[in-house]
C-alpha cells in the first residue's frame, strides 16, 4: 500500500515500513527525527558516489528502509502526522508504540522542543496514574516487547498496577458504579491538546466493585502468562495483600485457560475455552499449568485442597510432568486433614489402568502427609514443648478430640470403603494404604471394619488366610456394640475373628457387671461393718456436713444483700421489737400481780405428778391471765392440761 501527502508538492523521500510505502518530504522529517537526518543524508551521500554529479532534482529524491521501526507501518503513520502537525490522538492503546518510536527514531529536545519523546513520556506518566489505562498500555508493550523492556516501560507499567492491587480501588477516585454523569460517558472522550496537533485522549475507566480484594481478578486474566506471572510476583513482593487474596487470583486465571477446572475430569474437550478466549492446545494447557502450580503460594492452607485436587487431576489428564504431580502431591499431603472424600476419589489416568482409582497417587499424598505429623512431632520435642505419645493420642481419640491424624484416618477408612468395590485391587495394595495409619489414632475401628466387610463381599475369592491377613487390620477390641452385633452375625469374617468379637464382647459385658458389683459391696460392707459408734459418728459427720452445707448457702445469701437492705432490715425489726414492748407494756399495767403467777406456773411446768384438784382450780384462774406472746405456748400448755383435768373429773 502507498501513502501519499497531500500538501500538493511533489515528495522527494520516500519510506517503506514492512508492506506500507509512504511518499513525504524531507524537511519535515529532519526537523524532528535524527535517525531520519541521518539516513537522508547517507542516502544522498552514496547517490553522489554513484552516479557523480547529477541534477538537483534527481539527487533530493531517496528511498529508505524502516523494517525494524517498532510498532510498523501503524506507529510511522502516527510520527509522520505528528511531524507535518496533523493533529492526532495519544491513547492507551497506542502509547507504548510511539514511545518505542519515537526512541528508535531518535526524535529528542534538542531537534525542537516539545518534541514526541518528551511527550509520549508525560502521556506515560499520566497513564500509570490509572489502572484500566496502565493494563491497556501492558497488553500493547507484547508487540513492542524488547523495545519497551529497554525504555523500562513494561516494569513502570507492572509496579503501577502491582501499587493498585494493593490498595483500595476508592483511593484513586475512579467512578463507582452507579455514576450515570456524562463526564464518565465512554461515547464522549476527553481530549486534551498537548503539542504540534497532538491530543491525549483518555479512556474512562470502566465502573469497579467497591469492597473486597478480588476487583482486580478478572482485569489481569486478560494478559498473557508472562506479563501474569511478572505482575503476581511484583504483587507477592510487596508483601500487602494475603497469600489466600493472590492464591484465589491464580485461580481465576487457571479457570480462565484450563477448561477442565470448570467441568468434570475428562479425557477431551482439550481445546474447548469458556468465557469467549481462543481454544487452546493441549501442549499449551499443560505449559500454562506447570507455571501455575509453580506460582502457588507454599503456605499451609492458602489454596485449598479441593482445588489442588482438581489441579492434580487435570495435570493427570494434560501428562504433566512429574515434578508438577509431585508439587501437587506434597501440597496436598501437607493438609490432607482438610481434604473430603469426594475429592480425594482421583480416577486413575495412568496408560496402563490396573484400578479405577489412582491408588498409587492418594498413598504417595498419605506417605507426604504422615512425614509431615513426624517433622512437626520431632522438631515440637527438639523445643522441648510436649509430645502426643500414641498412649496420649489413643485417649485423645478415645474422648472425641478430632486431632489431624485422627481426621485423616477416618477420611482413609471412608476411602478404603469406597475403592474397595473395585475387583482389580489386589490385597497388598488395600492392605498397605490401610496400614500406613497407626491404630492408636482410631477412635474406634468401625470404619476400616466397614471397608475389610466391603472388600470381603467384592472379593469373595480369597482365601482362609488372606481373609485372615485382612482382618488383622482391624482391631477387634475397638469395636463398637453395633459393630460388634453385626461382626458375630457376618458369614463373611473367618471364624476365629467371630469367636474374637464374641469373647471380647463377653469380656467387656463381664468386667463392666464385676466392676458394678464391686462398686455396690463395697459401699455396703462399709456402712455395715461400722460399729455403732462409727456408726453415730458417720451420722454425725453427715449432719455437719449438711449443717455446713447450709451455713454456706446462707452465708452466699447474705453475701448477696447489700448494705443498704440490711440497713433497712434492721430498722423493721428494731420497730417491730418497740411495738411489742409497749402492747406488752399495756397488758401488764392493770394486772401486776400476774407476774408473780409467772415462777409458779414455770415449776408446775417442770413437775411430773399429777396435778390435783385444786391446783387445777388455780390453774384455770391464772389461764385467763393476758401474757406476752413469747408465752403463748405456755398458756396453751396450760389449757391442754385444764381440760384433762376437767375431762378425769366428769368420768368420775
Amino acid at each position: 500500500m502507498i501513502r501519499l501527502c497531500t500538501t500538493g508538492l511533489p515528495s522527494d523521500v520516500s519510506i517503506e515500513v514492512g508492506d506500507m510505502s509512504f511518499h513525504l518530504h524531507k524537511f519535515p522529517l529532519l526537523s524532528r527525527s535524527r535517525l531520519l537526518e541521518k539516513l537522508i543524508d547517507d542516502s544522498n551521500s552514496t547517490s553522489h558516489d554513484q552516479e557523480g554529479i547529477l541534477s538537483s532534482s534527481s539527487s533530493s529524491s531517496c528511498s529508505l528502509q524502516l523494517d525494524d521501526l517498532p510498532g510498523g507501518a501503524k506507529a510511522f503513520e502516527i510520527v509522520a502526522k505528528f511531524c507535518y502537525g496533523v493533529k492526532t490522538e495519544l491513547t492507551a492503546s497506542n502509547i507504548v508504540a510511539l514511545r518505542c518510536a519515537s526512541e528508535y527514531l531518535q526524535m529528542t529536545e534538542d531537534l525542537g522542543e516539545g518534541n514526541l519523546i518528551s511527550l509520549t513520556e508525560a502521556f506515560l506518566s499520566q497513564i500509570f496514574a490509572n489502572w484500566s489505562d496502565s493494563l491497556k498500555a501492558l497488553e500493547t508493550s507484547e508487540e513492542v516487547q524488547s523495545f519497551a523492556e529497554d525504555l523500562h516501560v513494561v516494569s513502570r507499567c507492572i509496579d503501577s498496577l502491582a501499587t493498585k492491587a494493593c490498595s483500595d480501588p476508592s483511593f484513586f477516585n475512579w467512578p463507582s458504579a452507579n455514576t450515570t454523569s456524562d463526564q464518565n460517558d465512554v461515547k464522549s472522550p476527553k481530549t486534551t491538546g498537548l503539542w504540534n496537533g497532538i491530543g491525549a485522549h483518555h479512556d474512562q475507566p470502566k465502573p469497579l466493585p467497591r469492597g473486597g480484594d478480588d476487583w482486580w481478578f478478572d482485569d489481569v486474566s486478560f494478559l498473557s502468562l508472562p506479563l501474569y506471572k511478572r505482575l503476581i510476583l511484583a504483587i507477592e513482593t510487596r508483601g500487602i495483600l494475603k497469600p489466600e487474596t493472590i492464591s484465589a487470583s491464580i485461580i481465576h486465571y487457571a479457570r480462565k485457560y484450563l477448561p477442565l477446572m470448570n467441568t468434570q475430569t475428562s479425557l477431551n474437550d482439550f481445546n474447548h475455552v469458556s468465557n469467549g478466549t481462543q481454544p487452546i492446545s493441549e501442549a499449551d494447557q499443560r505449559n500454562l499449568l506447570e507455571e501455575i502450580v509453580g506460582l502457588l503460594p507454599n503456605q499451609k492452607g492458602v489454596t485449598s485442597s479441593k482445588v489442588l485436587l482438581r489441579l492434580l487431576r487435570v495435570a493427570m489428564v494434560l501428562h504433566a510432568s512429574p515434578s508438577c504431580r509431585e508439587s501437587l502431591e506434597k501440597r496436598v499431603g501437607a493438609q490432607l486433614d482438610q481434604a473430603v472424600l469426594v475429592d480425594l476419589l482421583v480416577p486413575n489416568m495412568g496408560y496402563s489402568v490396573e484400578t479405577l482409582y489412582d491408588i498409587d497417587c492418594v498413598q504417595r499424598i498419605l506417605d507426604h502427609f504422615m512425614a509431615v505429623d513426624q517433622e512437626v512431632s520431632s522438631a515440637a520435642e527438639q523445643e522441648g514443648q510436649v509430645v502426643v505419645s500414641s498412649a496420649a493420642a489413643a485417649e485423645a481419640a478415645a474422648s472425641d478430640v478430632m486431632t489431624p491424624v485422627t481426621m485423616v484416618a477416618n477420611l482413609v477408612d471412608g476411602y478404603l470403603a469406597e475403592v474397595a468395590v473395585d475387583v482389580n485391587l489386589k490385597l497388598p495394595k488395600f492392605q498397605a494404604l490401610a496400614a500406613v495409619i497407626p491404630d492408636y489414632v482410631r477412635p474406634l475401628d468401625d470404619g476400616i471394619y466397614n471397608a475389610v466387610d466391603v472388600y470381603l463381599k467384592a472379593h469373595p475369592w480369597l482365601t482362609d488366610s488372606e481373609r485372615e491377613q485382612l482382618c488383622r487390620l482391624m482391631n477387634c477390641q475397638k469395636l463398637s456394640l453395633e459393630a460388634s452385633t453385626h461382626a458375630a452375625q457376618n458369614e463373611r469374617l473367618p471364624l476365629r475373628v467371630i469367636v474374637q468379637v464374641l469373647f471380647f464382647e463377653q469380656l467387656r459385658l463381664r468386667t463392666s457387671i464385676s466392676s458394678w458389683f464391686f462398686v455396690s459391696d463395697n459401699l455396703e460392707n462399709s456402712t455395715q461393718a461400722l460399729p455403732n459408734g462409727s456408726n453415730n459418728h458417720l451420722n454425725g459427720l453427715r449432719q455437719s456436713t449438711d449443717r455446713t452445707s447450709q451455713d454456706h448457702q446462707f452465708h452466699r445469701q447474705l453475701v448477696g444483700v447489700n448494705d443498704h437492705d440490711m440497713r433497712l432490715r434492721v430498722s423493721e425489726i428494731e420497730k417491730e421489737c418497740s411495738n411489742m414492748r409497749r402492747e406488752l407494756q399495756k397488758l401488764v399495767k392493770p394486772k401486776k400481780s400476774s407476774w408473780s403467777l409467772l415462777p409458779k406456773r414455770f415449776g408446775f411446768r417442770k413437775k411430773s405428778h399429777e396435778p390435783s384438784s385444786g391446783q387445777s382450780k388455780e390453774s384455770k384462774v391464772n389461764a385467763k391471765v393476758a401474757v406476752a406472746p413469747d408465752q403463748s405456748k405456755l398458756t396453751l400448755d396450760q389449757g391442754k392440761e385444764q381440760n384433762h383435768e376437767n375431762g378425769d373429773v366428769a368420768a368420775h
